[in-house]
């Protein structure tokens, strides 16, 4: 990548001359220079450098690659609308609606009110993604807006620098990667991890600075050798280079395949550069004549370019001395993509009078199959929390497995993709209905891995019921596993309506209301924030949100319709009917004793949280107390042990009896019903209701929690009621 230290404004009017020739489209980028700087005055970097040197150096970066002169003017303008009192209605005045939409999905997200950090993050990198899905030229914007910052990263502080260069290293330097702009990737891998891994960063370059004189007597050796070989064969017009695999790469290969650095042979490779395809050919031909080629490390990317557009020929061979050595074959035009990427397809030429954004965007996604598949992956519901990025990472920037249809078209996967993860790709309908495979001719299990030129074919029947869990299990890509999560969520969506509308329609019927449960009535009753129809409310009921008690409650309108003695009723029959809870499942462990039966004092109901004791009883194992239970007071010292809870309580829950003392008034028990409903992780298993000797209303309740904690919060809701003037947690 061009270095672009010290950059005026002369050398980017210079170097945008050398191919835009009409004199408009230099006073363009003449007019965006001097208002970005006029706007950016007084401004300064944490460098010490004024402002404009940041647009101008991007700018000149981007008349490197010979984009556009608007891409040149919206790096130079990347920073006015956020940084200065300059408006999009003034640049789209000056300088139109194409210039300011560039600028408008470069400009950087500021910070996100009322969210969550990791909330914050997941939008920022959705808005970033969608920016560029749209449009070609915000990436490379963006890619060089990032390239001149990680340049000068050293003045930012180090919490911040490893921050940048951990999102550089999650999202730009694949970008660019998946662009095919190798210069640009390299250069931001490496420098991101100089900063997040300093030491491995050294390390890794001064062996190579010990190696390299070594290395580079190989390679000129090398070099000189398959010089003297084209030479005496008549190719013409080549070019042979030698290239060191960036710092990055390296370490990336060495903890990947547990390698050390002397076992990497492609660490610096052999570049021949021929005029045509069919001297690609020729040159590789002549190279394994001369030199055996190494089993299995030849690759034909000219004939199957990788989704990047990249094209070359790769040969791995034992060369002079017996030492490895990689080459790679191609033409000047492939060379010059394989540096420059989708830039060098996109170069632009001012004699093309069919030039448009939207055309050169169509060809874009022709070309880039991947790339369309940027903007279906980053289009998500404003609600989710989840990182689109991560999705992309996963599926896009992670794809290095390349598949044919029947078709030949070539679709791109990352490592351990399956049929299942091709028919998702292909089509959701076609996902959906999957009964088979067939790779290479050859029925394959759902479970096959896909391999680099596997020709896949899926077998569906219309008649299949769909996916299953054990889908999720077997693909892959996040891309198929969402569809399937899709499908899998409407099934479960649709039985957990069915079960809230039945517990509804029961409890209407046990407490015998003439309640009609309707769209309107719940859209009065519950926000449309989660509740927007009847079906949602069901839903919600189904799977716990919504309490079918509370909502009853709600639509009556008035405690006074209950029927008191009904509910209890109800709530006796369900304690008749209650199943007994397991001994062994109470959180509760013993030292020395993994396995030991516990059990729970019926004395004193111990809940989570309590503290507690253990009784050796003969027969029933170890029982166990609250400390202040009268039977500890008053057992043989001798049988106590030292009993612990679990750090978890899990979703163990226990069992507690409270008497709740009230002036006898109408109502208060539905009252009470009511404020323990409302209570997450609180359970009604029984219910009576009787006077004492006083006159008081004595209501017992045994209920189960899930930990102490939750039974003082629910004792605090019960004292609001007016009325309640005592209650008691019950020691037998």
């Amino acid at each position: 990548m061009e270095t672009s230290k010290g950059i005026t404004k002369e050398d980017l009017f210079n170097k945008a001359a050398t191919y835009l020739k009409n004199e408009k489209n230099l006073d363009l980028i003449r007019k965006a220079y001097y208002l970005a700087e006029k706007y950016h005055e007084g401004q300064f970097r944490r460098s010490g450098d004024p402002y404009i040197q940041h647009p101008l150096e991007v700018a000149y970066l981007l008349a490197s690659l010979q984009t556009s002169p608007q891409t040149i003017c919206a790096g130079l303008l990347h920073d006015v609308l956020e940084d200065t009192d300059y408006t999009s209605e003034e640049m789209i005045k000056e300088f139109g609606y194409d210039i300011y939409s560039i600028v408008e999905g470069v400009t950087k997200i500021g910070k996100l009110k009322y969210m969550t950090k990791e909330r914050a993050l997941a939008r920022t990198h959705q808005k970033i993604l969608l920016a560029m899905a749209k449009d070609i030229r915000v990436v490379l914007v963006k890619l060089l807006d990032r390239i001149h910052n990680m340049r000068t990263l050293e003045f930012q502080s180090p919490e911040k620098q490893v921050r940048i260069a951990q999102e550089t290293l999650d999202l730009y330097a694949p970008l660019a990667h998946r662009l095919g702009m190798y210069r640009i990737k390299a250069e931001l891998e490496d420098t991101a991890f100089k900063y997040i891994h300093p030491d491995k960063y050294q390390e890794i370059t001064s062996r190579i600075l010990q190696q390299r004189e070594t290395r580079e007597e190989d390679i000129d050796k090398m070099q000189q050798a398959i010089t003297n070989l084209l030479d005496n064969s008549n190719i013409k017009d080549f070019q042979i280079k030698g290239r060191i695999k960036n710092i990055y790469s390296i370490n990336h290969k060495m903890e990947t395949k547990d390698l050390d650095l002397s076992q990497i042979y492609d660490l610096m490779a052999l570049r021949v550069i021929v005029p045509t395809v069919a001297d690609c050919y020729m040159v590789l031909g002549l190279i394994h004549s001369q030199w055996n080629p190494l089993p299995g490390r030849f690759k034909d990317y000219i004939a199957t370019p990788k989704p990047n557009l990249y094209q070359s020929l790769h040969t791995t061979i034992l060369g002079i001395e017996g030492k490895i050595f990689e080459v790679q074959i191609r033409t000047y035009d492939m060379d010059n993509v394989a540096e420059n990427g989708i830039a060098a397809h996109y170069s632009y030429k001012e004699e093309n009078s069919n030039y448009s954004p939207q055309k050169e965007q169509e060809e874009l996604v022709t070309k880039l199959k991947w790339y369309k598949d940027l903007l279906s992956y980053v289009e998500v519901d404003d609600n989710d929390d989840v990182d689109p990025l991560h999705n992309i990472k996963e599926d896009i920037f992670s794809a290095n497995v390349y598949v044919f249809t029947p078709k030949g078209d070539v679709l791109d996967f990352p490592n351990g993709a399956t049929p299942l993860d091709f028919a998702y790709r292909v089509h959701t309908e076609v996902g959906n209905r999957t009964v088979g495979a067939i790779v290479n001719g050859r029925i394959v299990p759902l479970t096959y891995h896909l391999k680099t030129g596997d020709v896949i074919e899926i077998k569906t029947n219309k008649n299949f019921n769909g996916p299953n869990e054990g889908w999720l299990k077997i693909v892959k890509t996040s891309h198929a596993k969402s569809k399937i999560m899709g499908i899998l969520n409407k099934r479960k969506r649709d039985q957990l309506i069915e079960k809230g509308q039945e517990e509804i329609d029961k409890l209407i019927k046990v407490l015998n209301l003439s309640i009609k449960i309707d769209e309107k009535l719940v859209k009065e009753h519950y926000p449309k924030i989660t509740i927007n129809t009847l079906d949602d409310f069901y839903y919600n009921v189904g799977k716990g949100e919504i309490s079918a008690k509370g909502a009853i409650n709600k639509f009556s309108g008035s405690i006074e319709k209950f029927d008191e003695n009904a509910m209890i009723k109800h709530y006796q029959d369900l304690e008749r009917n209650r199943k007994p809870q397991k001994t062994n499942d109470y959180a509760i462990y013993v030292d020395g004793l993994p396995k030991a039966q516990v059990k729970l004092a019926s004395c004193c109901h111990p809940v989570y949280g309590d503290a507690i004791i253990g009784y050796v009883s003969k027969g029933n194992g170890i029982v166990v107390h609250r400390f202040e239970c009268h039977n500890v007071k008053h057992s043989q010292e001798e049988r106590f042990i030292d009993v612990y809870w679990d750090d978890t309580p899990g979703t163990k829950h226990y069992e507690s009896i409270l008497h709740i003392y009230s002036f006898d008034r109408k109502n208060i028990v539905a009252e009470i019903i009511n404020t323990i409903n409302g209570i997450n992780n609180v359970n009604i298993n029984s219910i009576t209701s009787s006077k004492d000797r006083n006159g008081d209303l004595v209501t017992k309740v045994k209920i189960s929690v899930n930990n102490l904690e939750t039974l003082a919060n629910l004792q605090t809701n019960l004292y609001k009621i007016s009325d309640i003037h005592t209650i008691e947690r019950v020691v037998k």
